[in-house]
């Protein structure tokens, strides 16, 4: 009784303070949805947790059941998906690319690979690339009960940095024309460089990066900002950001050992 005699009169304050801050407190409580499954320790917790629920629940072979089962679970779970929101801009970017190679870093537990394949043209083939064998096997898994077979896209179970180097075996001398990348914000830099060294992006090439408004993302900003002959940024939507590399742009020869972070 005493503590209720304490807290009643603070009640309006609490009530005003919450709807004054209501957008602010969302906000955060979908950043922390969003980043707390990413802790080493929450990955194959959440990966087996989803990999479950999709299955039990959506229709196989139905790319869109799918996705809808992966909508029905972040309602009410933490997850590492993009979520409907920035899948549908994923969609307005796959269908205008309508891309023969598409990059993947970070496969997670495959929805932007569903969301990716079930629209690349019928020549079109899916590279996706992810670091813990169990979230890639969890990954794959959602991918085929999709309804796709691996000869529409192969996953590559490492290190992104071990990845960029193996790309040019699968798409012989063809470029990527569409790259995502939602794995870790503090690689988005590097591994952008990485695939300019081996000379893998395409002039056009557009490039998604999830999660760009965080701290780690900031080297990938300064660098595509200094360089605008070479880098568009079109938009950025819920945190998911859209570049487009220059069309006149040139690939970087595959022998050079420069980094085209000097070239410029």
């Amino acid at each position: 009784m005493w503590l209720l005699a304490i807290s009643l009169p603070l009640l309006p304050v609490i009530i005003v303070t919450v709807t004054r801050y209501w957008g602010g407190l969302g906000a955060l409580y979908r950043h922390l949805l969003r980043v707390t499954p990413r802790l080493p320790w929450r990955r194959a917790v959440c990966a087996r947790s989803v990999h479950g629920f999709v299955f039990q629940n959506c229709t196989h072979g139905r790319p869109e059941s799918v996705l809808e089962t992966f909508h029905l679970y972040a309602r009410t779970h933490p997850s590492l998906s993009l979520g409907p929101e920035r899948g549908e801009l994923l969609d307005e970017v796959v269908r205008r690319v309508a891309p023969t190679w598409a990059l993947e870093l970070g496969t997670h537990c495959g929805y932007a690979s569903v969301r990716i394949l079930r629209l690349l043209p019928p020549t079109g083939r899916l590279l996706t690339v992810e670091h813990d064998a169990t979230t890639a096997d969890f990954g794959e898994e959602v991918i085929l009960v999709a309804g796709f077979k691996h000869s529409q896209f192969q996953l590559l179970t490492c290190p992104s940095k071990d990845a960029i180097p193996r790309l040019r075996a699968h798409v012989g001398a063809e470029l990527l024309q569409l790259v995502l990348m939602d794995h870790d914000a503090g690689q988005y830099l590097p591994d952008l460089l990485a695939l300019e060294r081996e000379g893998l992006i395409g002039p056009g090439c557009v490039l998604l990066f999830s999660d760009a408004h965080l701290p780690a993302a900031r080297s990938l900003l300064e660098h595509v900002a200094g360089r605008p002959q070479r880098y568009a940024a079109r938009r950025q939507v819920h945190g998911l950001l859209e570049l487009q590399r220059h069309p006149l742009a040139t690939p970087a020869p595959q022998s050079s050992a420069q980094d085209p972070s000097l070239s410029d």
